[in-house]
């Protein structure tokens, strides 16, 4: 196959040309801006573009297909060449399915939790021994890439809700008809691709009619939205497996899942992760992973980037950054360090980053979320709402939305260093939550002195 890649700069985009080009394929790609690591990652593999830049030259008839990234627009030349040629046009999870259709297509889809729940399902086949390929959405110990495709007879995908490209404005989640399908939870997001929540749901009553015939449906029973949802989309043609939170009992801040015939302490923590892993060990139960080798697999899981990872720990303090943005998995996040820790004073600082989030409208979606923190702040930056040429957001309104008593609302970068600088963290679980980058502040450094760790040494 000779294949191009439109945005080939993209985090999953180039993962894929990497991919397709260690199996064999003929790879070429153009952008109009690539950075690190997508980088250094293409140069190594010898598929960096000589030029930055879009250019007819690269499309002709000797091309098999054209798989076009997100952040091409409609109007891009090659793009236009292509479809005036008829060379097939692919979205990511399009072109995804081309490659699979002869595999077992595990695909996780909800609201929360998809690239947990993926990472668990992909670290017990890798421990069980079984051949898979697979698409997630973080960077995993253990996989060198986020995107494998080889003749493996599996592939588990995170099945995201985000429309596919700017020619499918169609959900991503919609092309991967699967045969073990996951949905962990529903909370509206992405409002402005969904504006309406009837809509957002529309979107997983899709997904389900998607499934293949003869598949199965696992889904959280203890999300009463979701609940409803499967009710209304039964199929007689498909499995319907509901799950809740396994047993479990919390010994000296450490968790225990106990399954029939088998328990098993985890490194991970929290209602939320124990949904994410129950989901995952019935998942696996359908590629033929036995409960008890789910057990011993899963006890070394370590989580996702940026999923309550451990950033900095003494025997006093842990901070954590994690990727909670939206409402729901805020306070999913909150509630499973107070719940693992009750006797610590819990910080949370959150930075709104996403267009939801900054969105004045949304803001009322977030009540509660952040009530289990006992000192807490809230982000976001001008600038952010600038890219995203949304109007100014008013700090009151903010306050407003959250309801939380003594939330501090910051919108200046240097208002952010200084509240963080004062922080007295000892006894504390720190939990940093963020989809952007708290405007670069050098985390390790200031909570390792806040923490009085040696410079360059701390404790993990």
């Amino acid at each position: 196959m000779t294949i191009h890649f439109i945005s080939i700069g993209g985090s999953v985009m180039h993962q894929l040309a990497l991919a397709l080009h260690h199996k064999g394929y003929t790879i070429t790609g153009s952008d109009d801006e690539i950075f690190e690591p997508a980088k250094n990652n293409l140069a190594a593999a010898g598929l960096l573009p000589a030029q930055i830049g879009w250019f007819e030259s690269n499309i002709h008839s000797g091309l098999d297909a054209v798989i076009l990234g997100m952040h091409a627009r409609a109007d891009n030349p090659e793009l236009l060449k292509a479809q005036a040629l008829g060379i097939p046009v692919y979205s990511f999870p399009e072109y995804i399915f081309q490659e699979s259709k002869t595999k077992q297509r595990i695909v996780v889809g909800g609201s929360h939790g998809k690239t947990t729940t993926t990472s668990m399902i992909m670290h017990a086949l890798q421990q069980s021994g079984l051949a898979f390929d697979y698409l997630v959405g973080a960077k995993l110990p253990g996989f060198s890439q986020s995107v494998q495709v080889t003749n493996a007879p599996i592939i588990v995908c995170e099945g995201d809700e985000y429309p596919a490209s700017v020619v499918e404005k169609r959900p991503k989640f919609h092309f991967l008809f699967p045969h073990v399908a996951i949905l962990t939870g529903i909370a509206w997001d992405h409002i402005n691709v969904f504006p309406t929540f009837d809509f957002y749901l529309e979107q997983f009553s899709i997904f389900i009619q998607k499934i293949e015939p003869g598949g199965v449906l696992i889904y959280n029973q203890t999300d009463e939205t979701l609940h409803a949802l499967v009710q209304a989309n039964l199929r007689s043609d498909i499995r319907f497996i509901p799950y809740g939170v396994p047993a479990h009992r919390i010994d000296n801040g450490a968790t225990v899942v106990l399954w029939p015939g088998a328990e098993t302490a985890i490194k991970v923590f929290g209602n939320h992760n124990l949904l994410n892993m129950e989901a995952a060990r019935l998942a696996c139960a359908e590629a033929g992973v036995s409960t008890e080798q789910f057990a011993a697999a899963i006890g070394s899981f370590t989580g996702a980037s940026k999923r309550l990872e451990v950033l900095l720990q003494n025997e006093h303090t842990t901070v954590y950054r994690d990727f909670a943005h939206a409402p729901s998995k805020v306070k999913a996040t909150i509630d499973a360090v107070k719940q693992q820790f009750p006797n610590r004073k819990l910080i949370a600082l959150l930075e709104l980053h996403t267009y939801s989030s900054l969105n004045a409208d949304f803001m009322p979606h977030y009540q509660q979320a952040l009530d289990a923190a006992d000192e807490a702040a809230v982000y976001y930056s001008q600038h952010a709402l600038e890219i995203k040429k949304m109007p100014p957001l008013d700090k009151q309104v903010v306050a407003n939305g959250f309801a939380k008593p003594g939330l501090q609302v910051l919108n200046d970068a240097r208002a952010l260093q200084q509240w963080m600088e004062q922080l007295q963290v000892n006894d504390a679980s720190v939990l940093l939550m963020s989809s952007g980058t708290f405007e670069g502040i050098n985390l390790l450094e200031l909570f390792g002195g806040l923490m009085q760790l040696p410079p360059g040494n701390p404790a993990q």
